[in-house]
C-alpha cells in the first residue's frame, strides 16, 4: 500500500473523529509500521500541533517508500514454476494483482488460469468451469488446495 492510500484509509477510518487534531495524531501511530513509527517516535515534543502538518511531515520522510503500480503486462508474464507449489504461486500471482492500478479482473481470471501448467488438475477444472469474478477463482483455488492437501 502506497504512501497516499495509507493516509486515506486512515483519514476515513477516523473521518467521526476529525475535528480532534490532538486524537487524529495520537492514533496515527497505530497505523504505520515499526520504522515509521520510530519516526513518529523521534519527533520533538510539541513540534507537530496540526494532523495536517503530522501527515506533510509524514509524506515528506517517507515519500520514497510509495511504490509506483504494477503495468498490466507484469500480471500476464506471471506462471506457476517448475516445482513451485500451488500456495507459492496463488500468493505471487495476488500480491502483483493487489498492486495493479486499475480493474482487470477478467484478464485476472484468465492469465491465472493460463499461467498453471497444461496438465494441472486446477487448469483443467477452471477451463471446464471458468470463474465469472475474482472472488469465486480464489474460492475454486481454496477449494483445490482443501481437497489436494487431504
Amino acid at each position: 500500500m502506497d504512501l497516499v492510500e495509507r493516509v486515506s484509509q486512515y483519514n476515513q477510518r477516523m473521518a467521526v473523529h476529525f475535528k480532534i487534531e490532538a486524537l487524529m495524531c495520537k492514533f496515527f501511530l497505530s497505523s504505520l509500521r515499526p520504522v515509521a513509527m520510530s519516526w513518529f517516535n523521534g519527533l520533538n515534543a510539541n513540534s507537530i500541533s496540526l494532523y495536517r502538518q503530522l501527515t506533510q511531515a509524514f509524506g515528506s520522510r517517507f515519500v520514497t517508500n510509495s511504490k509506483a503500480p504494477w503495468p498490466l503486462s507484469a500480471l500476464l508474464s506471471l506462471f506457476m514454476h517448475d516445482g513451485e507449489t500451488l500456495q507459492d504461486y496463488s500468493d505471487r500471482y495476488w500480491e502483483m494483482y493487489n498492486e495493479l492500478d486499475g480493474n482487470f479482473d477478467d484478464v485476472a481470471i484468465s492469465t491465472f488460469t493460463n499461467g498453471l501448467p497444461t496438465g494441472h488438475n486446477l487448469r483443467k477444472s477452471l477451463t471446464g468451469k471458468p470463474a465469472i469474478s475474482v472472488c469465486q477463482l480464489m474460492d475454486q483455488i481454496d477449494k483445490y488446495k482443501r481437497v489436494e492437501e487431504d
